[in-house]
């Protein structure tokens, strides 16, 4: 079970970067979202024929998604989905014809390559490690959703005005890493009472559908590769450290261990650094 749930989370990463490809393409044929007006914006970007077949296609990578993680630990499942962001500058450079700049490409090899290092240092897993303890969980969720209502805050902020579309995907990797711990959290409750369950569906369901709504104003704002990359990179390491904080997947018990442990959370943050365009670096000096 643990393989195929790797190798469902590498259809999942190749699924979810051409769905945000597709997106990318098409949101920027239709009127910029305004979240004031949720279902006027919704049908705009319907009516574009790539924004809906990405649609489709993140629909179907959200589905594999879900399975890869009733069957490995999550920290695997997102450790392969961030290796899979190479193949994000692979698709957009060759079948989109998007320009990749050399620091984006050390920017996705070292994000990637950081995030499967975190993996590669901890114990052996066994099973899919998706039990869990009600309070970790609740704090967890409770400080993505902090970060989520400050990243808001900070996008409204005329002094941050000039990143807007680098909090947009920032709040849009948050968002999804929310809605992804939920998600691996619901694989392993069990037989819960529907009082439980119709509250954390919803809660699935809001973070869902304000990541897309985020997301989709970033891909707007911004280029493919910055936007795309950095929404991974924060989605991946967030759901990451539930692994760890909320599921109990263990971290190395070794000296050498941690100390690669924490040069992969190092690699990591420089990953986030690089990953803007030199256009994009330009234009927020100026702003």
């Amino acid at each position: 079970m643990l393989q195929l749930g790797i190798g469902l989370a590498f259809a999942a990463a190749l699924l979810t970067n051409l769905a945000a490809l597709f997106k990318h393409r098409g949101c920027h044929h239709a009127e910029p979202i305004r979240i004031q007006a949720p279902l006027r914006s919704a049908r705009h970007l319907a009516a574009s024929p790539w924004f809906a077949a990405g649609w489709g296609l993140a629909a179907l990578a959200w589905l594999v998604h879900v399975a890869a993680l009733s069957m490995a630990p999550i920290s695997i499942v997102q450790a392969v989905l961030a290796g899979g962001a190479v193949t994000l500058a692979v698709m957009a450079q060759r079948l989109f014809g998007h320009p990749v700049e050399r620091r984006q490409w050390l920017a996705l090899l070292l994000g990637g390559a950081g995030l499967a290092l975190l993996v590669v240092t901890v114990p052996h897993f066994k099973g899919n490690h998706s039990g869990f303890a009600i309070g970790p969980m609740l704090g967890f969720e409770g400080g993505l959703a902090l970060l989520a209502a400050a990243l808001v805050s900070g996008h409204r902020s005329e002094r941050l005005a000039g990143h807007g579309s680098v909090l947009l995907a920032t709040l849009a990797g948050v968002l999804f890493a929310l809605a992804g711990v939920a998600v691996k959290g619901l694989t392993g409750a069990g037989d819960v009472s529907l009082a439980v369950l119709a509250p954390w569906a919803l809660l699935i369901l809001l973070a869902g559908v304000f990541a897309q709504y985020a997301a989709v104003a970033a891909l707007q704002r911004g280029g493919a590769i910055e936007t795309i990359g950095l929404m991974g990179l924060v989605a991946n390491a967030a759901q990451i450290a539930g692994g760890v904080l909320v599921f109990g997947d263990p971290l190395s018990s070794h000296p050498l261990g941690l100390t690669l442990q924490a040069t992969a959370f190092a690699m990591v943050c420089s990953s986030a650094l690089l990953m803007p365009a030199r256009r994009e670096v330009a234009r927020h000096a100026l702003a």
